[in-house]
């Protein structure tokens, strides 16, 4: 054990340690220090045939001397080691190959030395070289490059392993795709899983293996019939379990102290990639994941096939999710409006490798200038838009009211009046749960922005359509609590969660954007369509699963703090398929919210004067015009609760 302890310590430091060497970092021998140790190893090889064969008491040829029949030899060598490549390959992966590269230069240059040796015999009649010491000194130089190689073979190996620890799994479920996959792992010989069997959800399959290992049944006893086997984490593939199995799975998995892995359906896997290098820790978005969603393509592909769409806010989280999605819709082109410079950068490049045969105009743009939307419309012509530019952080839009006015009520206004001004066939808006009865002014700065567009349909003399989708809390954007968790995970916590009861409803980016473009085809204008958001997640379950999902013991390694609710920030959401308050259209996801439309006169008027608010430096007066538009709008934890208990003139 003692003996064990210092080895492992040994390996560590020089692996990993604070020292010059750091091994770990050092990912190839280059070539020329290649060059330079197999030089040496022929030098000792000389050396060491010659001790042999002076050891027999052979008498060497005096023709050459010794320094000059080693500088022969070794001269030969070198050039036998650019003529066959020795050092090209990287030592650690040294295979067949490599070593009859070896094998094939040292038979060259012993075939070269006999050539010349018996040529000068047959002229001079005295040969240059002793032959038994030709035979030994060219097996002493094979054997000497030949271990060189598979010794870096083998501490590259031993190496690997402190920085490599297997897992020991089993993989979940039993077909043609698991099997796929157990093969892949098996044959790769993966250096980050230790394939040892199936797990049986079905069957008891005792008697019966494929590629040599067991079908466990999956059961009662399961867990403690898997101990012996020292299993540290099973691999959930593709779809082969329902969200039922898979949270039920994943439950018992964790409080047994095994992980979690996942691995894509076998058709998304690539050529290019080793399939061990697809298999990742289970997230939690895997396990709040819904049914895919059936979307009517013929008719998204209708208003979109062919024509010219803005997207604004198009690098956000949502944004660029819709360009992606309208993207596979073959549009003339897609113009994407943002104003965060670095972000529109990023995706102009992915985008470029991606759909290299769609048509893009990338626009670095403010939605607070009228001026400069009129350029993009003026020089562009402009059939869908899609407006996705938004403030949307609760807490840092109480503390900045005028920045969501600018954006969230006044970038709305000035984008739907030029879409009725040229003309534009439809325009869809994306709003928020949180405009639902809201308690914040993001949310009724959204409402606000909703209340307009509904009005100007009303208004509306062209041909325009105008509306609008509302939908609650996606798994991954920009600024929400799952990347925040991960974050705070990773920094060794605590999490911290505003209430012990706080509860949200969830859904992938791709599925609210999806749902997005089909609302797109709906209704006449004017309306409002709610998704369904599924069931509500309660955010303290959803902050200890993440824990244990990441490796740790909520309370015990990662510690969760309530630290009460922010500014504006609602204990549940309201639900938005609620029937008292949505009607059912065609599609099952898809709802239309049962809200009065306001006559376009008093919105405007009322716009009017929340916009010279926002010229004055008065939060509360502002806050106040706002709550004349929406008088639903009530705050919640807010210093702008005083405004709801008397009028403000």
């Amino acid at each position: 054990m003692q003996k064990n302890y210092f080895r492992n310590r040994i390996a560590m430091i020089f692996w990993n340690g604070d020292n010059d060497l750091q091994f770990r970092n050092l990912r190839y021998l280059p070539r020329w220090m290649v060059v330079v140790i197999d030089l040496l190893l022929v030098i000792c090889s000389y050396h060491l045939a010659f001790l042999v064969i002076d050891d027999i008491g052979s008498n060497f040829y005096e023709v050459l001397t010794l320094l000059q029949q080693a500088l022969f030899i070794i001269l030969l060598y070198v050039a036998s080691f650019f003529i066959f490549s020795t050092y090209a390959g990287l030592i650690r992966h040294s295979t067949f190959v490599d070593i009859f590269k070896i094998g094939l230069a040292c038979a060259t240059v012993m075939t070269v030395v006999v050539v010349v040796n018996y040529s000068s015999y047959f002229y001079y009649g005295e040969k240059l070289f002793l032959m038994p010491f030709l035979i030994v000194n060219t097996s002493l130089t094979f054997g000497a490059m030949l271990s060189f190689r598979l010794f870096v073979k083998k501490v590259y190996a031993s190496f690997s392993h402190y920085k490599h620890k297997r897992d020991t799994v089993l993989i979940v479920g039993v077909n043609d795709d698991n099997i796929a996959l157990a093969e892949a792992l098996v044959t790769s010989n993966s250096r980050n899983f230790n394939f040892v069997g199936f797990v049986s959800l079905k069957k008891d399959c005792k008697q019966v293996k494929i590629l040599g290992k067991p079908i466990l049944k999956y059961d009662a006893k399961f867990y403690d019939r898997i101990l012996p086997m020292k299993v540290t984490a099973l691999i959930i593939a593709g779809s082969s379990l329902d969200l039922n199995q898979k949270n039920e799975l994943v439950d018992k998995a964790l409080a047994n102290n095994l992980k979690v892995f996942s691995v894509p359906e076998i058709t998304q896997w690539s050529d290019k990639e080793d399939v061990a290098a697809t298999i990742k820790e289970i997230q939690i978005e895997d396990l709040l994941e819904r049914a895919s969603i059936q979307l009517d393509d013929s008719q998204i592909s209708s208003y979109l096939n062919g024509k010219n769409v803005l997207i604004t806010g198009g690098a956000g989280s949502i944004g660029s999710e819709i360009v992606r999605q309208v993207s596979r819709y073959q549009p003339e082109c897609i113009l994407i409006l943002d104003q965060a410079e670095s972000p529109l950068y990023e995706l102009e490049l992915e985008l470029r490798d991606a759909f290299p045969d769609v048509s893009y105009k990338v626009i670095l743009a403010d939605v607070r200038r009228k001026d400069r939307l009129e350029q993009v419309f003026s020089s562009n012509k402009i059939s869908v838009v899609f407006h996705a530019a938004a403030y949307k952080h609760v807490p840092m839009i109480e503390k900045n009211p005028k920045e969501a006015v600018g954006v969230n009520i006044l970038g709305t206004v000035h984008l739907a009046d030029l879409s009725m001004a040229y003309k534009i066939d439809r325009f869809v808006m994306i709003s928020t749960d949180k405009a639902v009865n809201p308690t914040n002014v993001m949310g009724a700065s959204k409402r606000a922005a909703e209340m307009y567009v509904q009005s100007l349909q009303q208004r509306a003399t062209g041909k325009t359509t105008f509306i609008t989708t509302r939908f609650g809390n996606v798994l991954g954007s920009n600024g929400s609590v799952i990347p925040y968790f991960k974050k705070q995970i990773e920094s060794g916590g605590p999490v911290t969660v505003t209430h012990q009861d706080i509860i949200r409803y969830f859904m992938t980016i791709p599925e609210a954007c999806q749902l997005v473009l089909q609302a797109g085809t709906m209704g006449n204008g004017g309306e409002i369509f709610v998704f369904d958001m599924g069931k509500p997640v309660k955010i303290m379950d959803l902050a200890k699963r993440m824990i244990q999902l990441s490796g740790f013991k909520p309370y015990t390694d990662i510690d969760i703090k309530i630290i009460g609710l922010r500014p504006g920030e609602k204990l549940y959401e309201e639900l938005l398929s609620d029937s008292s308050t949505s009607m059912p259209t065609h599609h099952q996801k898809i709802m239309i919210a049962k809200d009065q439309a306001i006559s376009y006169k008093d919105v405007l008027n009322h716009i009017i004067e929340i916009a010279a608010a926002a010229q004055q430096e008065n939060d509360v007066f502002l806050v106040g015009k706002i709550k004349q538009l929406v008088p639903e709008y009530i705050s919640k934890n807010s210093v702008f609760e005083l405004l709801d208990k008397k009028v403000v003139l």
